[in-house]
């Protein structure tokens, strides 16, 4: 009598199931599996002693996610020597190309006008005189201002974290 019993309480929440799928007219739905994106692992760099003519466009590069850079010491203890490296090769990358781009004003009168300019007629990307600007960690890149005529220094905080969490873990410790 038992099995009877649950056989029929079975077959009474089918049958529930199958008039709630005829009124509202859709069937429960099988639960789809989200394909995992996989990021690609942050590579790091050397910059101590190495150069780069890498600069973006700071529109793109803000479009990326990135950020102006914090161009002061901020950190503590042996945060504050790495901020006082990057502050100082960002300084020093920018004044070298503030020196080209008055030189340039002067002989030309006017300042480059786009990024592909600037490439060209400052930076000289390629050519034996360009300038080779220092290179940053691997989470920073120089950028163009078009606006303001002005070479800064972009942060990506997405790649900071990542790599954080590639190196630390999920609880960052």
């Amino acid at each position: 009598m038992n099995e009877s019993i649950r056989n029929l309480g079975g077959r009474a929440a089918l049958a529930a199931v199958l008039c709630l799928v005829a009124i509202t007219g859709c069937a429960p739905t099988k639960k789809v599996e989200q394909p995992k994106v996989e990021k690609k692992p942050i590579e790091t760099r050397k910059t101590i002693g190495k150069t780069t003519q890498n600069v973006l466009e700071l529109s793109e590069a803000l479009k990326q996610g990135g950020v102006p850079a914090e161009m002061s010491i901020t950190g503590e203890g042996i945060d504050a020597y790495a901020d006082a490296y990057r502050t100082t090769v960002g300084k020093g990358g920018s004044m070298a190309v503030d020196q080209r781009m008055s030189l340039y004003q002067a002989e030309h009168g006017e300042l480059p006008k786009t990024h592909a300019e600037f490439m060209d007629l400052i930076i000289g990307k390629g050519k034996p005189d360009g300038l080779n600007l220092p290179m940053l960690p691997y989470y920073q890149e120089w950028a163009y201002d078009t606006e303001a005529k002005k070479l800064v220094v972009v942060e990506f905080p997405a790649k900071k974290e990542q790599r954080k969490q590639e190196t630390t873990g999920a609880s960052g410790l």
